[in-house]
């Protein structure tokens, strides 16, 4: 029995730790210090929104990096004069500034507000700049728990295995959302996150010129889609070069991303798998033919991701530029 004792010790701490921390958070946090935050937030990103739309894959996509490596605490925003933050590893290089832009205005929009000035952790305002993100591009609109703590660290080494790749398989994505303490059906409902999304040529042209074996194409592909992808991606395109994740509706936030996986439309790998493997494929058949059990499949989803690794109280800090560690 002490054996036993021992070797679950260890899960049990990191679940009351995890515990304690969300247990942490909670939808009023700020009605005393800053009553209006949610609504001074949202004005901000609308702003934002209406002067680019990239305003909301980019917001949407910077969360997600975010809170996978490291926790919600908004690290991904320190930017070090050595480049040795996270938003300087490889893997961050493409999130686009106006994710950044989105939080820093929103940030300003706060602290120009009387009582407001630098109560409100920048981790929190991307957690509400991203749920405002999703519903003015036509998703659920959702409560946030607040109450992060922005983290004092930032290092480039740390994204290094902890994002998913677009060449990934169901195994590989499964293993890395259980450990964030999410299931298959979270993440395939956050994959849908990518019917606003785009993506570089770069990071798919393997399964549209040099697959692998007799297929120089992947055979998973639409063949249509192919030509298509062909024209916007020629070999050798100019590395700067984007596609829509979802060649149907982008820059509306549906349900699209899972019909075009029935229809062999799926730009990553990671996104095709979600209907080639037969484990998940009645998740997607479900999100594709119910756009409310999509909706609210991901708002499950996206509370359960911004609780990852939260810090909280003393744990953190609520930094005065977003950019940089007080």
């Amino acid at each position: 029995m002490k054996i036993y004792t021992f070797l679950f010790l260890p899960f049990f701490l990191l679940l009351l730790l995890s515990t304690c921390c969300f247990a942490q958070l909670h939808l009023n946090f700020y009605h005393n210090s800053c009553p209006n935050v949610e609504s001074i937030v949202r004005a901000a990103v609308k702003q934002k929104f209406e002067q680019t739309f990239v305003t909301a894959p980019a917001t949407l996509r910077l969360f997600f990096h975010d809170c996978f490596v490291r926790g919600c605490d908004a690290s991904v925003l320190i930017q070090t004069n050595n480049h040795t933050s996270e938003k300087d590893n490889a893997e961050n290089l493409s999130l686009a500034g106006d994710g950044f832009d989105t939080v820093i205005k929103a940030k300003a929009a706060v602290d120009s507000v009387p009582g407001c000035k630098n109560k409100v952790s920048c981790a929190d305002i991307l957690a509400l700049a991203t749920r405002d993100v999703v519903a003015l591009t036509g998703g659920p609109s959702y409560d946030v728990e607040l109450g992060r703590r922005d983290g004092r660290i930032s290092t480039r080494k740390s994204v290094r295995h902890h994002l998913p790749q677009p060449g990934f398989g169901l195994n590989q994505l499964n293993a890395m959302f259980a450990k964030h303490g999410l299931t298959q059906t979270d993440m395939i409902a956050l994959s849908g996150a990518h019917t606003i999304g785009f993506s570089h040529c770069k990071h798919f042209s393997k399964r549209l010129y040099s697959f692998h074996g007799k297929n120089r194409v992947d055979p998973t592909f639409n063949p249509t889609y192919v030509d298509e992808l062909k024209k916007e991606c020629p070999r050798n395109v100019d590395q700067r070069i984007a596609v829509d994740m979802d060649s149907t509706s982008s820059f509306t936030f549906d349900n699209m991303y899972f019909k075009n996986l029935q229809m062999g439309k799926g730009l990553f790998t990671s996104d095709q798998v979600l209907f080639t493997d037969p484990r998940s494929r009645r998740t997607v058949n479900l999100f594709a033919s119910n756009n409310t059990a999509f909706e609210q499949a991901f708002v499950v989803a996206m509370t359960k991701l911004g609780r990852v690794g939260v810090k909280t109280r003393n744990q953190g800090e609520i930094r005065i530029d977003c950019s940089s560690v007080n």
